[in-house]
């Protein structure tokens, strides 16, 4: 029996007054404004009152938001979600800028001058292929849901949850999602890092990093910046966070 389960490659946040230096990532970004126009300088190129961006992976920027607020979503590149957005880019384009509403709504294929991004989300999710998912692999995200807080979690334990080896299960998933169990692992661990690091600023991010399975702050700080291009502290202090999608 097979049953569908969403896409969980995508983390998505409102902030206002968002102010980031410069910095590179591992995921896809795409930045758009829900309202002010805004700078941002990606590649050494300065591009004034802007809607939004698309950026690659690895690529330089920073943006200045100060009045307005920003929708940001960071896309695991070798998702489905990922590989359709590399699709997009013409041959050496590293980023593509959006000057207006017009353009974003062109560009993504969403209802004219809106701005929702549950609408672009949406969107993206309907350029992929339709699939459903073993349920082995199911078996194995709701696993993951339920216990990505526990540190001592290895390909092993997933093996023995469904009775494949290994390297025929990390096939399977990679098969049927584009990204590898490890990675899946990681993105649960940080959207839910990010959200209590934004959401509870009380809290110490040392206690956040071993709530959510990482074994200290040190390597959620490494994960972090690697994945989105800045540690917690400057994402905990940088922004005002309005809505975790």
């Amino acid at each position: 029996m097979k049953k569908p389960i969403n896409n969980p490659f995508i983390l998505a946040l409102k902030a206002r007054n968002l102010t980031v230096e410069i910095h590179h990532h591992s995921a896809y970004q795409i930045v758009l404004s829900n309202d002010t126009p805004f700078n941002s300088t990606i590649s050494g190129v300065l591009h004034e009152r802007i809607h939004g961006f698309l950026i690659k992976p690895h690529v330089t920027h920073f943006c200045v938001a100060e009045n307005g607020t920003l929708n940001v979503l960071n896309i695991e590149p070798y998702s489905t979600v990922g590989l359709e957005l590399a699709s997009r880019f013409k041959e050496n384009q590293d980023y593509i800028v959006f000057d207006t509403p017009p353009e974003t709504n062109s560009f993504f294929q969403t209802p004219t001058d809106s701005l929702d991004i549950n609408n672009l989300v949406g969107a993206l999710l309907h350029k992929l292929p339709s699939i459903e998912y073993d349920e082995r692999v199911t078996k194995i995200v709701e696993y993951i849901k339920a216990n990505y807080f526990q540190s001592d979690i290895t390909p092993q334990t997933f093996a023995d949850i469904v009775f494949l080896s290994p390297s025929r299960l990390a096939s399977l998933f990679k098969e049927q999602t584009g990204s590898s169990l490890s990675k899946y692992l990681l993105w649960t661990r940080l959207r839910q890092a990010i959200y209590l690091t934004l959401s509870d600023k009380d809290r110490s991010l040392t206690d956040i990093a071993y709530d959510t399975g990482f074994y200290d702050l040190p390597q959620f700080n490494k994960y972090m910046y690697e994945m989105f291009g800045m540690p917690p502290k400057a994402l905990k202090y940088n922004s005002d966070l309005i809505e975790i999608y």
